[in-house]
């Protein structure tokens, strides 16, 4: 049977407009509250209960089960193969009772599926997780461990229920090569594939979400919901909109919504997404013409340039914030008397200046963002990865513009907005995969009611950890890393150095062209290559510098006898305020059983440091580590351990704070029922 032919009367149906399709794509269920008090204490009991130990030797002996069996059907004629499969999905689409208990037969079918197809029979460890995802866990595996495949063969049987599925990706990138890669399997098993990115028009984006699995990322997803949800206006209602379809016919195509709904969704690199990310909603905002206000931020920037720091105003890293000082106050007021009446108001006037101040002190370029085209490109800051249609809110957009000099873009009105926090929860079946996702366990359990299964490896990992270094000054730290690279190198061993900023990659390359070396460099300006940039990064004697994004998704294969050098060698140049995104950065190497070493660099100025150590502790520490004492170096890694972990306790409170945001926007528009977010 061709699955496209077989697709088609599915479609003409959809164009219908059912009852029971329009209810799906339009019905969001309400968000359930975080629970507090005791019962939070209750909860996280519960929480622990379900991710026992038991449950994953279950999976194991069951997953093991499966792949025995779907070895039996190797010699099973393809005619057969098909007709068993369509029985899986029938019972699936009619999802009558027991249909569930059909999910080990339906994964050992799909595993033959996959190798005949694809060439890939899945390990016991990918059926562990599909499973795992079957049931809505978060399933921790290792960097390499199939986590592409196991999202498929989890997202199958979904589909199969004629809802739609959708698999959140890193990148663009990641999105398109994974529906193109595992077309074929979707295609035998009867399903559509389909990905959507940043440069697609409503019309082909339309197509896509109409496919039975949808491959995307998590800004694209969220924006055409919250564009979707304006569209629709005050009729969001299901039975609102039948008698609109009733008495006008097409109505959906005129009004160019693009999702079919929300239902299942699978999160892949999970912590980045639901943790990390999960701080900035996202909004949709359309150009406000505001000359006055233009001019204003000109002339908050021009004031801004004659304030003192520690004089006029004082600055906390911590919390990236400014609080102006009595004499600053008085600075202001003066040369405020000169201004139009709109500067007459203290609170208006202090607020722009220390906008312009917090964008002079706090946001720097090649950091934070980049200059192309004459334009300011926000550069996110846990991937790495450039931001073409994002700005900062608040004024903070034109802030920057108006100090790199700059025609100013118009500010935005904001028109929507959601938290990813509460836009996940919207999902009737969320569940997610990372290699890094047990630091916050309790976390994912409390906001997303999502339990964290940690999957074996299917080979033992023998990574290598050196002990950290730790130097007094940035300009001794970048020296001893060169010279590291340089020796590294002469081994043949590749190496992967991570560094957290366009600039501090850029500094590394000028010292390493200078030594001779041969090197690929990749951040967010030099990004275009990537996935062939990481892919050879395990060749003898390569060297890459990379920013956070370090290529999330693509494998790193080690060249020809690079094994036996002792495997790709990753350095990190630095500690950063998540310790996940130091996991990830080490799971770079030493995948599949592989070997492979890392190391961290560290200095007494680094951002970290500055930003959660008191200056009179980082100047005693930074003294004694000069002597280079093994004692020293212990005091100043706790040092750094102190600052991590007091970094990711400011994150997480930052994020409760959009968590209550999000329920006080709730209650205070509870008159719009399940809309209350938008």
């Amino acid at each position: 049977m061709d699955p496209e032919s077989s697709a088609a009367p599915a479609k003409e149906v959809s164009d219908l407009i059912l009852p029971a399709h329009d209810y799906r794509s339009t019905r969001l269920p309400v968000s359930r509250r975080v629970h507090k008090g005791m019962d939070r204490i209750a909860y996280s009991f519960a929480g622990r209960y379900r991710r026992r130990s038991s449950i994953l030797r279950a999976l194991l002996s069951k997953a093991e089960h499966i792949v025995d069996n779907s070895l039996k059907l190797r010699h099973l004629a393809e005619e057969d193969l098909r007709k068993r499969m369509s029985q899986l999905r029938l019972s699936y689409r009619r999802q009558g009772s027991g249909y569930e208990n059909s999910l080990p037969d339906a994964l050992t079918i799909i595993s033959e599926i996959s190798d005949r197809t694809l060439g890939l029979r899945p390990y016991p460890i990918q059926i562990m997780g599909a499973m795992a995802l079957h049931k809505g866990y978060l399933a921790e595996m290792a960097t390499g461990e199939g986590k592409s495949l196991t999202a498929c063969l989890a997202a199958i049987p979904a589909v199969w229920t004629d809802r739609p599925c959708h698999v959140i990706t890193a990148n663009d990138y990641l999105a398109g090569r994974d529906a193109d890669e595992m077309r074929p399997l979707y295609s035998f098993c009867g399903i559509s594939a389909g990905w959507v990115n940043s440069t697609m028009e409503t019309g082909e984006r339309r197509m896509n979400y109409e496919k039975g699995v949808v491959y995307t990322t998590s800004k694209e997803l969220l924006a055409d919901f919250l564009r979707d949800r304006l569209k629709m206006r005050l009729c969001h209602q299901p039975s609102q909109r039948l008698i609109r379809h009733i008495i006008q016919p097409g109505l959906r195509e005129r009004e160019g919504l693009v999702m079919r709904g929300l239902d299942a969704v699978i999160v892949d690199e999970a912590d980045s997404l639901l943790i990390d990310e999960a701080v900035t909603p996202l909004i949709i905002s359309r150009p406000h013409d505001d000359e006055r206000l233009l001019e204003a931020r000109q002339i908050a920037h021009g004031i801004a340039e004659t304030l003192a720091a520690s004089v006029d105003y004082s600055t906390n890293l911590k919390h990236r914030d400014i609080t102006l000082t009595k004499r600053g106050r008085e600075k202001i007021e003066a040369l405020a008397t000169s201004l139009p009446d709109f500067w007459r108001v203290s609170v208006r006037r202090e607020e722009l200046v220390m906008q312009a101040l917090v964008a002079k002190e706090f946001y720097q370029r090649d950091k934070d963002y980049v200059i192309q085209n004459d334009k300011v490109v926000i550069v996110d800051e846990f991937t790495g990865r450039l931001m073409p249609n994002r700005t900062w809110n608040h004024g903070l957009h034109q802030a920057v513009e108006v100090r790199e000099g700059l025609e100013l873009s118009d500010p935005g009105e904001t028109i929507a907005r959601l938290s990813f926090q509460r836009f996940f929860r919207l999902f009737r079946k969320l569940s997610g995969m990372t290699g890094t996702a047990s630091d916050a366990a309790e976390e994912f359990w409390q906001i997303y009611g999502l339990s964290i299964l940690t999957i074996p490896t299917h080979r033992p990992c023998i990574r290598k950890q050196l002990p950290d270094r730790v130097f007094p000054d940035q300009a001794s730290k970048w020296k001893a890393i060169t010279e590291d690279v340089v020796r590294w190198h002469l081994t043949g061993r590749p190496v992967l150095i991570g560094t957290r900023s366009v600039a501090a990659s850029e500094r590394l390359a000028s010292k390493l062209a200078v030594k001779g070396l041969t090197f690929n460099l990749l951040n967010a300006v030099r990004h275009r290559e990537e996935a062939a940039i990481i892919a050879k990064a395990g060749e003898n004697g390569a060297v890459t510098i990379a920013t956070n994004m370090a290529g999330r998704g693509t494998d790193i294969k080690l060249g020809c006898r690079v094994a036996d050098l002792g495997g790709l060698h990753v350095i990190a140049t630095e500690r950063h305020e998540s310790r996940r995104i130091d996991r990830q950065l080490f799971g770079r190497c030493a995948r599949q059983g592989d070997p492979g070493s890392v190391q961290t660099f560290m200095s007494m100025e680094d951002e970290l440091i500055e930003r959660f150590v008191p200056a009179p502790v980082r100047r005693l520490i930074s003294s004694t580590v000069k002597r280079q004492s093994r004692v020293m170096q212990r005091i100043a890694e706790q040092c750094f351990s102190y600052a991590q972990n007091t970094a990711q306790r400011v994150a997480f409170r930052q994020r409760r704070y959009v968590l209550q945001m999000d329920t006080w926007l709730a209650d205070a528009l509870s008159f719009a029922g399940s809309e209350a977010g938008e």
